[in-house]
């Protein structure tokens, strides 16, 4: 037999086994399984993707199944269209892409439904009760930026800001530690969740900057502000691209010697200034660093009308002692002050949820974007609730002023939450896997302000989490992806057209209205 027919034969043989292989999967797959016994309760699986809302845009839900079996058997159907439906050996479940995104495509506002059997070792099928979410109707915004660290006390190694692509698992960094000599990249925000005007702010030994990106050109600006020696910190957009609202804050981190957290931060001081865009000026709002008060976690309203912030009396004199003397009494007030545009005025101070009626501290307030509801975190003292296990997250209607503990909370931290463009989805942090881990969930929520069973971000591999040994926090939900590429980012932060402010002035504030009590400090 010469070369030629040699290379036949074994293309011929090749050709048979393929069609015999593809005969028995297809077969494999097709099984109809006709004998089964029913169990009568939900599988279990991880991670817990049931009774839930989910994005109709959101990658697969990937799960691992955990009973016990040899073969595993999972249909996926809804109301319109082809269902999915596979065989396994393994209870890794990993879900084909394109035709998990038909069946959402064809079903927003209908049930999704999951039939699991499991095939145990003695070669007999069980068959559980159908998992049913709910597909929603709104859509989730497509991107998700995020920083991830190390879980340490100290030592700032490795940190990155991330965006992931919610509609797969496509992630890449925004911007790295690595390009400001190991510093610290902390806050980001995004206008309208938009990433077109954005910034990040970074500390380091080149010196504290905010990367401003605007109809996305970055510019370089020091953020070390008249204030004194501390850079800018939590920030907010006003709606009309020409504000920004920060907190200076002098936080300080220690150490409890026992507790499931053992720690903690304390601000010894904070205050709120403006950011002028257009004019490059600082303005600092008398109400807004009161001397006998810590202000911080500034937030715009949508409308540009009002700045909300949190508030605190300074009770300690001694700002060199941490913590200080009574630390675990302060308890922060969720409070607004009106600002008018046109004239650059500001009004006079309302409370908008005191401490006192909660017994508890406020922080983090978020708004939608619709202007309805107010998400906010409450913890038992302080400023920094992601190191207290008692934080969890409440939601005010302001409409009725009326507010509530979220359903979705848990026994651990939950907190650093946004919206949603759209105003039906939130997410959040959360370490209710670990003490030490927030990993991050998506809810969904309507418009009464109630919050659907948390979702955990997907991965393609559901046993990511398993050996992830990094925290996630700050996630903000944006409509697009981050264009400025990591080089841009980086060279600005080396240039030397570093732009600096050019000075501070007190803001105007009219005199107090004779139908608004003016407010007036507690405990003076």
């Amino acid at each position: 037999m010469n070369k030629r027919h040699m290379n036949l034969f074994f293309l011929f043989i090749l050709s048979v086994f393929l069609v015999t292989a593809v005969y028995y999967v297809k077969r494999y797959n097709t099984e109809v399984i006709e004998k089964y016994t029913i169990v009568q309760r939900l599988p279990d699986i991880r991670p817990d993707y049931t009774e839930t809302v989910i994005p109709p845009n959101i990658a697969p839900l990937n799960f691992l199944i955990e009973e016990p079996g040899t073969h595993y058997h999972v249909k996926m159907h809804s109301s319109n269209g082809k269902g999915i439906e596979f065989f396994s050996k393994t209870p890794q479940i990993i879900i084909p892409m394109d035709s998990w995104k038909k069946l959402l495509e064809n079903n927003h506002g209908e049930n999704l439904y999951l039939d699991i059997y499991v095939k145990g070792m003695n070669d007999e099928w069980q068959r559980f009760n159908t998992i049913i979410n709910l597909i929603a109707d709104a859509r989730i915004d497509g991107y998700l930026v995020y920083r991830l660290i190390n879980p340490l006390y100290k030592y700032w190694r490795n940190i990155s800001i991330y965006q992931r692509n919610l509609q797969n698992y496509d992630e890449s960094v925004v911007l790295s530690n690595k390009s400001i000599n190991g510093g610290c990249v902390n806050c980001h925000a995004f206008l309208k969740n938009s990433p077109d005007n954005m910034f990040i702010h970074t500390r380091s030994s080149l010196g504290p900057t905010m990367l401003m990106v605007r109809n996305g050109i970055v510019t370089n600006i020091s953020s070390r502000t008249p204030f004194g020696s501390a850079s800018m910190a939590y920030s907010s957009w006003h709606p009309s691209g020409r504000l920004i609202a920060f907190s200076v804050n002098n936080v300080n981190q220690f150490f409890h010697s026992a507790g499931s957290e053992i720690r903690d931060v304390v601000d010894l001081d904070s205050a709120v200034g403006i950011y002028s865009l257009d004019s490059n000026i600082i303005m600092t709002p008398q109400n807004l660093s009161k001397r006998d008060r810590m202000e911080t976690y500034p937030t715009w309203s949508p409308d540009g009308r009002y700045l909300y912030f949190c508030s605190a009396p300074i009770k300690w004199s001694n700002k060199s002692e941490v913590p200080p003397v009574g630390y675990k009494r302060i308890r922060y007030d969720l409070m607004r002050i009106s600002y008018d545009q046109d004239s650059d005025t500001w009004g006079e101070l309302e409370i908008v949820l005191s401490s006192n009626e909660t017994g508890l501290s406020i922080t983090q307030p978020r708004i939608s974007p619709d202007g309805r509801f107010i998400l906010f975190c409450m913890a038992d003292y302080g400023c920094f609730p992601i190191y207290q296990p008692s934080n969890d997250l409440h939601i005010m209607d302001q409409k009725t002023g009326k507010y509530n503990r979220l359903a979705i909370n848990s026994d651990k931290c939950d907190s650093w939450h946004s919206w949603s463009s759209n105003s039906r989805w939130i997410v959040f942090s959360s370490k209710r896997l670990t003490d030490v881990f927030a990993r991050l969930y998506f809810s969904y929520i309507n418009k009464n302000g109630e919050a659907s069973k948390p979702i955990l971000l997907p991965q393609k591999d559901p046993t990511f989490y398993d050996s992830f040994l990094k925290t996630y926090n700050v996630p903000e939900l944006i409509t697009h992806p981050v264009k400025v590429r990591r080089r841009e980012f980086e060279s600005a932060i080396r240039s030397i057209h570093k732009i600096a402010g050019i000075e501070s002035i007190t803001a105007a504030t009219p005199k107090p209205s004779t139908t608004q009590e003016p407010y007036r400090q507690k405990n003076n």
